[in-house]
């Protein structure tokens, strides 16, 4: 367990990762190490084999383990040791030659145009603090598709209203600038008018406050989504990440740029962005087989 303690450490000091990041390599080579000691072997992780991984994910697989998870605890098995590696703690890498299971193609879903319109004007939210707040979240988070730890560790400082953007800190720290719209501006003023009349001082410097004035949490802002969505669609996922889904699938709908989008979302790679053109095509499609006498 030491070297996995050294290694997170690394992750969240020098690689500088998120703090959800460093949970999910922490909780797959935890996860691993437990399996090792069914086998018996007490060591530790440094001194397992190629089988023992091999045979721990073609379980975890059989388990019903989805194809994602095995990939994500593979490259986390795979980054625990290259760093070691390069340490000169580890002379043969055990995860070398590892097979990555393939990914099920499975379209992103999104929100319908029209039900978004119906989620921001039928007058769901009630006119109070926490009304207020939570329009401002779910129309932040549709009008920038900022991810969910994005969103509440967004500063209030971090808008700036004379400029009409919004800046926010990404995966691996990298810091983008996404404009605001008008509609979003004025929430936004609404949002700052009632937090000023309920909390004389700010006990946080965060954008996003609970009704007690702290700093939002994750489970506080799926609460918000999951109540209002349902009042809104039927899909069954009512995440945050959806409501992000829905901004790309409503941006490349609607004409905008491929590279614009995958630079507004913080994509690292194109290719990430790429999944979003199929509900465009499939967009089209149905418009092909509507508009055509033949179709």
């Amino acid at each position: 367990m030491e070297e996995i303690k050294e290694f997170t450490n690394y992750l969240r000091v020098e690689k500088r990762y998120s703090g959800h990041t460093v949970r999910a390599y922490t909780d797959d080579l935890v996860q691993f190490d437990q399996y090792l000691h069914t086998l018996g072997n007490q060591k530790g992780i440094l001194y397992s084999h190629q089988s023992d991984i091999r045979n721990w994910i073609i379980g975890l697989i059989e388990g019903g383990c989805a194809s994602r998870t095995s990939r994500r605890k593979i490259a986390s098995l795979k980054a625990f040791f290259s760093y070691f590696m390069r340490n000169s703690k580890l002379r043969i890498n055990p995860a070398d030659g590892i097979i990555v299971p393939k990914l099920n193609k499975t379209l992103p879903g999104f929100i319908k145009e029209s039900s978004i319109d119906d989620l921001f004007s039928n007058n769901l939210f009630p006119e109070n603090f926490a009304g207020k707040r939570d329009k401002f979240v779910l129309e932040l988070l549709y009008a920038t598709g900022i991810r969910l730890s994005e969103l509440i560790n967004i500063k209030s400082s971090d808008i700036d209203l004379s400029k009409g953007e919004i800046k926010v800190l990404g995966k691996r720290n990298k810091e983008r600038i996404i404009p605001l719209t008008h509609n979003i501006i004025t929430l936004y003023k609404e949002y700052s008018e009632t937090l000023k009349e309920k909390f004389s001082e700010p006990v946080t410097e965060h954008l996003i406050v609970t009704n007690n004035g702290e700093a939002a949490y994750p489970r506080m802002i799926q609460r918000i989504t999951e109540k209002y969505l349902s009042l809104s669609t039927t899909l069954e996922k009512r995440s945050p990440h959806m409501l992000r889904h829905t901004f790309a699938t409503h941006m490349l709908n609607n004409g905008a740029d491929l590279n614009a989008v995958k630079e507004l979302l913080g994509h690292a790679n194109l290719s990430a962005t790429e999944i979003y053109t199929h509900n465009t095509y499939e967009k089209l499609k149905s418009i092909y087989k509507q508009a055509h006498p033949r179709a």
